[in-house]
């Protein structure tokens, strides 16, 4: 008995390291790509492209999604960053959409489990589903929620913190009067022991003259005696502040910015991605395939062809909201489901919703909050429901589907010398430098995260 739960768990240890290995590449590239997408990208570009829904913002952002990851976590932070640049609701969810369903690895995958019938099934779906998408959204998600989810993402940018309890968010820049206006700062010597009513003003020294301001340790625990003047920098020091330096617009400054943001994506949703791969490796290493088959309603029901049809896809939804983890994962339960008498729409609906399940759910209220999530699961649910159904009609309809397709073996182990092998020696250690770069510059910048 100890040694049946002994491999049983090397089972579940081993799918988790295997699930982890496959989709480690292409989730840190999906994450690095955002991360240089939301600080190199101006904003007015994106609302110039993405600011409003049509077939042209819908067509850029399925090219663009199908040129991306096909990892949902980091199609997820992609969409994201589109968001807090301005795009769109439907375009943002058009481009999730499109990231995780209609890129190349997918259809090299299909074609080689379950045939060109599915291919085409997958194409064809994910194009429709995009475009109820982009109706859905634009017409029926509430504009409050949409103020609301804007909102969280603007109250999710980190702030600097501020040292001895200054709140320094009302000084007015300025480089007509030296960059400074203190017309704000509150004077009061009764609270920080600081008097600037003999503050000297004179444009020979920038306007500042700070000999006779009054220093009291004892109030706020302010001494500004060691404070640098120089004429040729305004009489100030700055340089143990967290300010842009004249070097800010190198490269490496913006690598070094673009790995902050990285940095702090994974430090919102890196405890969902890890919870998502251990739960699915578990379900994958444990549930037979039988026991997925048994879910869905036999042929031999009785049934009207569209009610069995409106099942399955909602059946296939909700289990692919328990068991996906990755694109090759998912569609190898999903040859499994078609053998065992899921419908052909079933199966399509299945697929699709991989940005469905339930970190991925998680990830959303992390980005949005909950109410926004609530609306963006329930209109995706239903784009998704209609989309299968449409698959099942068309196909159904057409006499495309076939019943014969032989389930071919897919050995899923990505240890060995092949693209994936390749990508993760590449991504692991670029991944490792490029988070420790991004929290050193958040540290430095002192970012709540």
């Amino acid at each position: 008995m100890e040694s049946g739960d002994s491999n049983i768990i090397f089972h579940v240890i081993s799918v988790f390291f295997n699930m982890s290995w496959q989709i480690f590449w292409p989730l840190a590239f999906g994450l690095i790509l955002s991360s240089f997408i939301r600080n190199l990208l101006p904003v007015d570009t994106v609302v110039k492209h993405l600011g409003k829904t049509d077939v042209k913002s819908l067509s850029f952002t399925t090219l663009l999604g199908m040129m991306s990851s096909s990892c949902s976590y980091a199609a997820a932070s992609l969409s994201h960053t589109l968001l807090a640049k301005k795009a769109t609701i439907a375009n943002a969810m058009a481009f999730l959409v499109s990231s995780t369903n209609l890129i190349v690895e997918m259809f090299i995958v299909l074609v080689a489990l379950m045939g060109w019938t599915f291919l085409w099934g997958e194409v064809i779906g994910g194009l429709i589903l995009i475009a109820t998408v982009g109706f859905l959204f634009s017409r029926f998600y509430p504009k409050d929620v949409e103020q609301e989810l804007r909102q969280h993402i603007a109250n999710a940018v980190p702030q600097q913190k501020a040292s001895c309890g200054m709140d320094m968010s009302n000084m007015k820049h300025d480089t007509s009067d030296c960059g400074m206006d203190m017309s704000n700062m509150k004077h009061d010597t009764s609270d920080c022991g600081m008097d600037m009513s003999n503050m000297k003003h004179d444009s020979s020294d920038c306007g500042m003259d700070m000999s006779n301001m009054k220093h009291d340790s004892s109030d706020c625990g302010m001494d500004m005696s060691n404070m640098k003047h120089d004429s040729n920098d305004c009489g100030m020091d700055m340089s143990n502040m967290a300010m842009p330096s004249k070097n800010d617009t190198g490269v490496m400054a913006k690598i070094t910015k673009s790995a902050s943001f990285f940095q702090m994506d994974l430090a919102m949703i890196g405890k969902e991605i890890l919870i998502g791969v251990v739960v699915s490796s578990i379900l994958i290493a444990l549930v037979p395939q039988e026991g997925w088959r048994a879910l869905f309603i036999s042929n031999d029901a009785g049934l009207p062809a569209w009610l069995h049809s409106l099942l399955d896809v909602i059946i296939g939804i909700f289990v692919a909201m328990i068991a996906y983890v990755c694109s090759v994962g998912n569609l190898i339960l999903a040859a499994a489901l078609w053998h065992g008498g899921i419908s052909f729409g079933g199966v399509i609906g299945f697929i699709l919703s991989d940005v469905l399940t339930i970190p991925m759910m998680r990830v959303y209220q992390k980005y949005y909050g909950k109410r926004p999530t609530k609306w963006m699961v329930g209109l995706l649910f239903m784009a998704i429901l209609f989309t299968g159904l449409c698959v099942d009609a068309i196909f159904n309809g057409f006499g495309w589907v076939t019943t014969d397709q032989t389930l071919r073996t897919l050995n899923q182990s990505g240890f060995g010398m092949n693209m994936t092998t390749v990508m993760n020696l590449i991504f692991i250690p670029l991944s490792i430098w490029y988070y420790r770069l991004g929290k050193k510059a958040n540290a430095g910048m002192g970012m709540s995260m």
